[in-house]
């Protein structure tokens, strides 16, 4: 990437309480294959040379992740403080990186709670949206089959899952544009569930990269033994062990 060109960043909201994991630790802390969930996703997006730095916005009032080894290891990781909704700590991350970074960067928000990631996966959306200019989002389509259910169980259609896919982390858009896209949303009293959702809403494209059924959202307690599974067996192309900190 040369001088003049946009930068990339990375913004990790992290300050929901994780309640349908059922443990009292919010699961971003939880420790898997030697580090927290929240390490985990940070390497990830730190291994990829590309990020210059990355935002986690934490719950008001939140000590631990200051205290982690990856926190007093890396100096180009900023913490600040979340909202009530992920679309709230999305915009708090994207207002302290817009006191440093340009408006034209590119930021990529990526779920805290997706550890198993892959940086390869990563930067295989970096090349795709830099090259086009167009912000999109890792992605997987369908493969099963889908039902639309009526309000009392039953089966109402059965859905053509060709062009369905099932969004994930990261999703990547210039910093200018998301802010405003979830500033808008947020005045209007639209509720977003991802960022690409603010973007369709502002009228701006989102393309689909295809990512890996690896990058599992840690939601309930099951997950934790797939991505215990999946952290322990990355090979030599997705090791974090020499993930930089600038």
């Amino acid at each position: 990437m040369s001088r003049d060109a946009p930068r990339c960043w990375a913004v990790v909201p992290a300050a929901g309480s994780g309640s349908r994991m059922g443990t009292q630790l919010p699961k971003q802390y939880l420790e898997l294959a030697g580090a927290t969930v929240l390490e985990h996703s940070l390497r990830a997006l730190l291994g990829c040379a590309q990020v210059a730095g990355a935002v986690v916005a934490l719950p008001a009032g939140d000590r631990r992740a200051a205290a982690l080894p990856l926190m007093r290891a890396c100096d180009n990781i900023r913490l600040v403080t979340g909202g009530a909704q992920r679309s709230a700590s999305v915009l708090a991350g994207l207002e302290a990186l817009a006191a440093g970074a340009a408006a034209g960067d590119w930021v990529l928000v990526h779920d805290a709670a997706r550890p198993c990631v892959r940086p390869r996966d990563i930067a295989g959306l970096i090349a795709r949206v830099t090259a086009s200019g167009i912000g999109g989002i890792l992605a997987e389509p369908v493969v099963d089959t889908l039902k639309r259910a009526t309000t009392q169980g039953l089966v109402a259609a059965t859905l053509d899952r060709q062009r369905l896919w099932r969004a994930q982390t990261p999703q990547m858009f210039r910093l200018d544009q998301l802010r405003q896209a979830l500033r808008d949303a947020a005045r209007a009293g639209r509720s977003v569930t991802d960022e690409a959702a603010a973007m369709e809403m502002a009228g701006y494209p989102v393309q689909l990269v295809a990512g890996s059924p690896r990058n599992v959202k840690i939601t309930v307690a099951a997950d934790l033994e797939l991505a215990t599974w999946y952290l322990e067996r990355r090979d030599e192309h997705d090791s974090e062990s020499d993930m930089p900190c600038t």
